[in-house]
């Protein structure tokens, strides 16, 4: 996507700091984009951005506080503004950029194939990062997506705090900032203070929950929450109320058999202890397994089995034989040929098309 510049007299520099005299109810968020930033990321946010003050204005009405954002370059220059379907991205808000200060500043993740490639964007953008440093200085807020925790946290500012990235990204980051550490198992760091990181582009509604929560108050951060998070709690009361239509026994036998399945992948399959761990008989476990999943209780374990199969051979130097009995198969010929029939290629050219590190020759020891 081409991105062109303004061209108005700006200082190529300085985000705008927040001023206490403000008393507009706007929250502008300024977002920098580097030539190598993921770009949808920064317009699903404002798309949120967009969705939260709708649900403001709903319950509020004229009096209701506001959102804004404003495109900026790397140096922090105003884009232009773009035709077509970009032009409500990149419109200027005159409300929002007369008087008002820009209270947070997003940082989009960017494209980047490895850990060295990550540490080379950083380094050709060190004076985004002092920029955020000063802003980070003047109160604001900082959102970052993915490895764009590497801009924020060469400002110096974020020692103490908590990132949360990809798991692939966990031990470079730890490398090259030893003093931030990890929110793991989470898909947004929200502690107190001014850093608000998410780890993947798929949690940009999180990342916008969390602003609204900030910028709107509590009452407006919930709703944005219930609009703009999966609604698990009507998903499974539609399954329940799928499951009046159906005996009890059926969905929690199902329930305690798969269960049951989960924990013991790696051991020898067999169907009458299956169905003693799930309370029925084997003909009644074959039947609902049948009726609810048109599948045979082995068909879905070989289908639990080959999906950790399918990690193992992305994230591990194990070998197919060793991976093979750590999913429940003694023969390996055997895993070989059901693997194929669910990836629908062999173990090893799964491997070679998906392993999530780089190939032998490519490795490195660094000497000191």
């Amino acid at each position: 996507m081409a991105i062109r510049r303004a061209n108005i007299a700006m200082p190529p520099s300085t985000f705008s700091l927040p001023s206490a005299a403000s008393k507009l109810p706007v929250f502008r968020v300024d977002i920098p984009l580097l030539p190598e930033s993921a770009v949808g990321s920064a317009l699903q946010f404002i798309d949120l951005l967009r969705a939260a003050n709708l649900l403001a204005s709903q319950r509020q009405g004229a009096q209701a506080p506001r959102l804004a954002w404003r495109l900026l370059d790397a140096e922090g220059r105003a884009l232009a503004p773009l035709p077509g379907p970009l032009a409500a991205y990149t419109a200027p808000d005159d409300q929002a950029m007369g008087t008002t200060p820009a209270h947070a500043v997003l940082i989009p993740s960017f494209h980047a194939p490895d850990i060295p490639a990550i540490r080379a964007v950083a380094a050709r953008h060190r004076a985004l990062s002092r920029q955020l440093g000063i802003a980070l200085d003047a109160g604001q807020r900082l959102l970052t997506v993915g490895n764009g925790a590497w801009l924020a946290a060469h400002s110096g500012r974020l020692n103490g705090r908590q990132a949360c990235l990809p798991w692939f990204y966990m031990a470079g980051f730890e490398r090259d900032f030893p003093d931030i550490g990890h929110s793991q198992g989470l898909d947004i760091s929200d502690e107190e203070g001014p850093w608000i990181s998410c780890a993947l582009p798929c949690n940009v509604n999180l990342l916008a929950i969390a602003l609204a929560r900030h910028a709107l108050g509590s009452e407006l951060g919930t709703a944005c929450e219930t609009v703009m998070t999966p609604d698990h709690q009507r998903a499974r009361a539609a399954l329940q109320a799928k499951a009046q239509h159906f005996p009890v026994t059926r969905d929690s036998a199902l329930a305690r058999a798969i269960a049951w399945m989960e924990a013991h992948l790696d051991q020898p399959y067999s169907l009458a202890r299956l169905a003693e761990a799930a309370s029925v008989s084997t003909r009644t476990l074959l039947r609902h397994f049948q009726q609810e999943l048109s599948q045979s209780p082995l068909d879905y374990l070989h289908g639990l089995r080959c999906a950790r199969a399918r990690v193992m051979l992305e994230v591990t130097l194990e070998s197919v034989p060793s991976i093979a009995v750590a999913c429940g198969y003694a023969d390996p010929a055997a895993f070989r040929r059901i693997f194929a029939r669910y990836a629908g290629m062999a173990p090893a050219e799964y491997r070679k098309r998906h392993a999530l590190r780089a190939p032998r020759r490519r490795w490195r020891v660094e000497v000191k």
